[in-house]
């Protein structure tokens, strides 16, 4: 896999000649960059699991699920300092869903059908499952009190709110880290894998890979309103669907090879512990970011997201009820996910 990466990796000097030589056009940039964000999430992932054999299976674990979700935090600031707040929206929607169907439903997919019937700690499952819930009913209030018709507050009481509960949210995930962290081990947690490279080796890979998730997001965010328009695609359906697909790239990877390893704890952990830090922490982070850029983002999602949201943290609920998935519920999960991508499809 690994050197499969490694021939990859030519697509980030062949987009950043792309851009700027103006060659090809905006599509051909898009394409390429995006493309060119996969061996770059890889290798961010492997360096991460490194790292992890120094620090610990719980520390690396946090550490893995932050940087994996690095590429998408990047690309939506630059998108949010672009002004596309509709964008990054959507993108934090797409995130969220994106793992809890597409991630998660694969997985189960594979490794059911490889493994039969498999099993997870249900109690674990169960307290992510409770904690995204909690996030999506905190990132649905300002959308309803948004929509309050002549109780409606105004404009700046809404980025209030908005910023006001960023900062409550990031306050939940710091309490929902000192109970994963300090909760007892679980029989099936791995151990960190003995490291094979340097740390100074794999912090130098993980810093290099960063940097240059940094200049291909950027491409990525200027080509992105041209090539909506050339593809007849509207920006919603971009950030919703194929940005968060490009930036979560690692963690599908990762997710998915767990569970062909029948190692479903860890599978779920990274499908839904990700998702959980895109709306317990990245969300509220942009929020932030946004009023110290002077851009108000604030956490009021459209109809559609929210709908798509409420849908995917219900069948995260039902499935962790009873500790075990099998490949139907897998195919299910991956379904719902293409249902809504074609009815998103269809939102101007």
């Amino acid at each position: 896999m690994i050197r499969v990466m490694s021939f990859l990796l030519v697509l980030v000097p062949l987009a950043l000649i792309l851009d700027l030589a103006h060659i090809g056009g905006h599509s051909l940039v898009f394409v390429t960059s995006g493309l060119a964000m996969v061996p770059l999430a890889a290798f961010l992932g492997v360096a991460t699991e490194q790292v992890a054999g120094y620090t610990g299976a719980k520390i690396g674990a946090l550490l893995n699920a932050t940087l994996g979700n690095a590429a998408e935090l990047i690309i939506t600031i630059i998108a949010l300092r672009e002004g596309l707040t509709s964008v990054v929206k959507a993108s934090i929607a797409g995130s969220i869903i994106g793992n809890i169907l597409i991630v998660l439903g694969v997985s189960i997919l594979a490794g059911g059908v490889r493994n039969g019937i498999q099993r997870f700690d249900a109690q674990t499952a169960s307290v992510n499952a409770t904690t995204m819930s909690l996030a999506v009913v905190a990132l649905a209030i300002p959308a309803v009190i948004a929509r309050g018709g002549a109780l409606r507050p105004s404009d700046h009481d809404i980025e209030r709110l908005s910023d006001l509960m960023a900062v409550v949210l990031i306050v939940i995930y710091g309490l929902y880290l000192l109970f994963t962290m300090r909760g007892p081990k679980l029989p099936s947690e791995p151990e960190a894998h003995k490291p094979t490279m340097s740390l100074a080796m794999a912090t130098g890979i993980l810093a290099s890979a960063t940097i240059a998730i940094v200049v291909m997001s950027e491409i990525l965010v200027d080509a992105l309103e041209p090539t909506a328009a050339s593809w007849g695609l509207s920006d919603f359906f971009i950030g919703i669907m194929l940005v968060p697909l490009i930036g979560n790239i690692a963690e599908h990877l990762v997710a998915v090879q767990m569970a062909l390893q029948n190692k479903m704890d860890l599978s779920l952990g990274i499908a839904i512990g990700s998702g959980l830090q895109i709306a317990l922490f990245v969300t509220p982070v942009l929020v932030l970011v946004g009023w110290a850029m002077n851009t108000p983002m604030t956490l009021v999602f459209n109809p559609y997201e929210l709908t798509a949201l409420i849908a995917a943290v219900l069948i995260a609920v039902l499935i962790s009820v009873d500790g075990e998935s099998h490949w139907l519920e897998g195919a299910q999960l991956t379904a719902l996910y293409l249902l809504i991508g074609i009815g998103f499809y269809f939102v101007p």
